[in-house]
């Protein structure tokens, strides 16, 4: 959870500069919306053809020269990648952001049998040399300030003291990194895409980071979800107008890579990854949840995860999109509870690219999956029947006010107690919103 003050302003400032962004870059597109509606039936239509589309795209694949493996869950995946750089003595890998990784927790898998691995994204590896997760799906340190990563790579990389300028500090990662891509034995990415017309993957940075992972080592390895799967070409071109318009607000990502098969004398291997997305797709209350193209559009313009940081939801994709999967792909039963974290406020379904009902599916969600306690229970029948009655609702809000000078310190046995255990409760106003607007109407309020 991100501390008050001035770095959740400023992670709040830097998020939703995102979403503005967005916004611009749409108004610009003059096909912008029918361009969404064509994404939803595109991706609607993939998922409904799944299977036909995983086979064909396994038979083109292999005949380009790929070997395409398949892994039921996050350990096999985890098996398969390790025995792929076991058998070849890979000992040292360069890795680009997936967050298909980051939830099948490769990494520390591959770390504890002695391979080093290093993420190479600018972000990635700054939140590597922190021991953190990321905290955004393309922007996987935004929580942290220049002065941080200053002080951060003064300690790993021996940057002079107080350096905080974004460039300088840039180089000292790229010249860091340029020797991790020139020692590695192997290069694992995601993709953003597969065509099943043609068996190609298809990577977009704006680092070229996975290029030249893909360009040096003898060995690529590639992880990606079933979802990843689309028809043809042609529909690569819609996805990629909206991807980049979407997460940053550029009319494409600096760097789009379509690889078809192994290049010369290096081997291609590709892991395709169910870990629950099968069970999701069976579903038909949230199956749609399946056509997210990882832009984060629907994190900027949260306003929960802009206050409260991606490291809150203790899942690998946080926002709107993070609570949806979280309870068909999580493990735990705190996952399945994060439905309840949000507003339902509907931004997120607002800025969807693919046209994802996500506030909808929360509800459904709520409605029948997440697991309460008994407090939960009873405090949602209180809730519901203090908003169904106006006389206990002002009844309710008096008693609160009354009662929150008692809240808001930490003593044993405080109901707020988990909520204070990382956060403060904020001044009340002293009045209920009813009193106030009637003093505001008269002219004797703020």
């Amino acid at each position: 959870m991100l501390p008050d003050g001035e770095r959740r302003s400023a992670h709040d400032a830097a998020v939703f500069n995102l979403r503005e962004k967005r916004d611009q870059a749409g108004r610009a597109e003059p096909d912008f919306e029918r361009l969404r509606e064509h994404a939803r039936a595109l991706k609607a239509h993939a998922l409904d053809h799944l299977d036909l589309l995983l086979e064909r795209f396994e038979e083109n694949a292999s005949r380009a020269g790929a070997v395409v493996h398949w892994a039921e869950d996050a350990p096999a995946l985890n098996r398969i990648v390790h025995q792929l750089l076991e058998s070849r003595g890979a000992r040292r890998v360069v890795k680009s952001k997936s967050m298909l990784t980051e939830e099948c927790g490769l990494n520390p898998y591959l770390e504890s049998r002695g391979v080093e691995v290093v993420d190479t994204d600018l972000g990635e590896r700054i939140v590597q040399l922190a021991s953190e997760p990321p905290s955004h799906i393309i922007m996987p340190a935004i929580h942290r300030s220049r002065e941080d990563i200053g002080a951060l790579f003064h300690r790993e990389l021996d940057v002079p003291p107080g350096e905080t300028d974004p460039v300088r500090l840039t180089e000292a990662a790229r010249r860091h990194l340029r020797s991790c891509f020139l020692g590695a034995d192997a290069a694992i990415t995601g993709a953003n895409f597969a065509v099943a017309e043609s068996g190609t993957l298809v990577v977009v940075t704006n680092e070229g980071n996975a290029d030249l992972g893909m360009s040096l080592p003898g060995l690529h390895v590639a992880c990606l979800g079933l979802e990843k799967l689309i028809p043809g070409l042609a529909d690569l071109a819609v996805l990629l107008r909206l991807l980049a318009r979407s997460a940053t607000g550029q009319p494409i990502s600096v760097y789009t890579s379509l690889v078809n098969g192994p290049r010369p004398g290096a081997e291609l291997h590709i892991v395709l990854v169910d870990n629950g997305r099968t069970r999701l797709l069976a579903d038909e209350r949230h199956r749609r949840a399946l056509g997210c193209i990882r832009c984060g559009a629907c994190l900027n313009t949260c306003p929960v995860y802009r206050r409260a940081g991606g490291h809150a939801y203790g899942f690998a994709i946080p926002g709107p999109i993070g609570l949806v999967l979280a309870p068909a792909l999580g493990g735990t039963e705190e996952q399945r509870g994060l439905p309840l974290a949000s507003t339902l406020c509907g931004s997120c379904t607002a800025v969807c690219p693919v046209k994802i009902d996500l506030h909808e599916q929360l509800i459904s969600w709520r409605a029948s999956d997440v697991p309460r306690g008994l407090r939960e229970r009873l405090l949602s029948r209180f809730a519901a029947a203090c908003l169904s009655s106006p006389a206990l609702y002002a009844l309710a809000g008096l008693a609160l006010r009354a009662a929150w000078p008692v809240l808001s310190r930490r003593w044993p046995g405080n109901p707020a107690g988990p909520w204070l255990a990382s956060r403060e409760l904020p001044t009340h106003p002293g009045a209920s919103f009813r009193a106030r607007w009637r003093d505001r109407v008269r002219g004797a309020g703020p």
